[in-house]
């Protein structure tokens, strides 16, 4: 099977890490499903994934003093497999699995992801737990020199065939219970150990061995950031998304942070490959974080943030309670014109200062360009057309811009178009991101 296939275009979905934690239930999985099937499905959404520590008996209970409980009681099946946690997920029971719910979010015409974690329970470790298909149990697998340095639920695997196995196993009972997406974490980079020595990039692979051979399409994405630059070809190998970034929420610093990072990554994107600018921040979040919060973005941050990840073609997982969305936080999940930036084009740095970044993206009819203001008071940015007009030179001789068709994407004023630039007057922190239709030039003969 081809990964590339995989995820053709940049993942969109629903994510449950941002608002509920470690604490999310069935029920709250099904009913984000609903609203994501009624609201945001045409839009290309698609993706429902259950985030951390589903199978945690105990999880959220301690959470004045621990996100993640150390040596917590895990659901585990005789073959050192995580469960999902019965309590939490009721249908699960009986050896069920996620099957069940899977089967759920399928019949609403969208799918389903889970989240792991790298590696092999410690408990199954420590009790010697089967592993299955091989005579090995789960302590002659496991590496405890390798190890995340903020969850405790898990060793490293060693790099051998019953060290496949293990993840053969876990890999083909995902398939078997209708998992679409894993986003698999500690895995992406890792603060403890040198770069040369981290046992996440060979883990990588087993993972990717063992996707290949379950016989279902599922699509594999890395966590947390920030990737490696200079380890792009790892995961473009391996994996069809990677996070370019450490958790990113609500905060401007962040927010500005990522047009260098997404400056690094553009030229890393294509079929199957999409560099991972994390969720979506939005609406109402935290509550199983220990307070529930609206996102501290402002409007004009909010569409900053979805032109930039639209422009670079970033996946899209949106990180709130989807029932709780007001009308203007849907409007701009749904503004069809940024997303089609997703399937149409590739996004362009144009330049990059401590005030101001220019975007473009080509593709289809439109040329586009995005000017974002990074500084804390309003600014007129301008860019040179020649930037468009050599793109349309590089791809089509015949074209040229249609500027009396331009379209500011956002439903905001027209730019200024004089001497040979685009300019506009932007808001702090904001965006104007122009439309022009590409027509065919009209050829005369004398």
């Amino acid at each position: 099977m081809d990964k590339n296939k995989f995820a053709p275009t940049p993942p969109m979905g629903w994510n449950s890490y941002d608002y509920y934690d470690t604490t999310v239930t069935e029920e709250d999985v099904r009913k984000n499903a609903e609203y994501m099937a009624k609201n945001l499905k045409k839009f290309g959404y698609e993706y429902i994934v259950i985030d951390i520590e589903w199978y945690a008996n105990n999880a959220g209970k301690l959470r004045d003093r621990y996100q993640y409980i150390p040596f917590d009681d895990l659901e585990i099946d005789p073959y050192s497999r995580l469960q999902p946690c019965p309590e939490r997920f009721p249908s699960s029971r009986g050896g069920k699995g996620f099957k069940p719910l899977a089967d759920y979010v399928h019949c609403l015409g969208l799918k389903f992801g889970i989240h792991i974690m790298r590696g092999i329970p410690r408990n199954a470790a420590h009790a010697h737990m089967r592993i299955l298909g091989t005579d090995a149990t789960a302590s002659d697998v496991a590496d405890p020199g390798s190890i995340c340095g903020w969850n405790p639920d898990m060793y490293g695997v060693k790099h051998n065939a019953d060290g496949q196995a293990y993840y053969d196993s876990i890999i083909q009972m995902y398939a078997d219970w209708g998992v679409d997406f894993i986003k698999c974490d500690d895995i992406c980079d890792s603060w403890m150990y040198p770069v040369e020595r981290f046992s996440g990039w060979e883990e990588t692979r087993m993972l990717r061995r063992a996707i290949d051979k379950c016989g279902r399409a599922i699509v594999l994405s890395l966590s947390p950031g920030p990737a490696h630059v200079e380890n792009a070809y790892h995961y473009t190998q391996n994996a069809n998304m990677w996070r370019i970034t450490d958790d990113f929420w609500d905060n401007w610093k962040l927010l500005k942070n990522m047009f260098w990072r997404c400056e690094q990554w553009q030229d890393h994107t294509r079929e199957g490959c999409w560099p991972d600018c994390d969720m979506l921040p939005i609406g109402k979040l935290g509550k199983g974080h220990g307070h529930e919060w609206t996102s501290n973005f402002t409007d004009d941050e909010l569409k900053t943030m979805m032109t930039l990840w639209c422009v670079c073609r970033s996946p899209l997982m949106i990180g709130t309670d989807l029932p709780q969305l007001d009308e203007k936080n849907l409007a701009l999940l749904t503004n069809p014109d940024i997303l089609s930036m997703l399937n149409d084009g590739r996004g362009v740095q144009i330049k990059r200062t401590s005030d101001e970044a220019v975007w473009k993206s080509v593709g289809g009819s439109a040329v586009r360009v995005a000017l974002f203001n990074l500084s804390d008071e309003p600014r007129k940015i301008s860019v040179s057309t020649c930037y468009l007009l050599e793109e349309l030179r590089n791809s089509d001789s015949h074209f040229e811009l249609d500027s009396d068709s331009v379209k500011e994407l956002w439903g905001e004023a027209d730019p200024e178009i004089s001497d040979g630039s685009i300019s506009a007057e932007v808001p702090p922190h904001g965006v104007r991101i122009y439309a022009f239709r590409r027509k065919l030039k009209v050829q005369k003969f004398v």
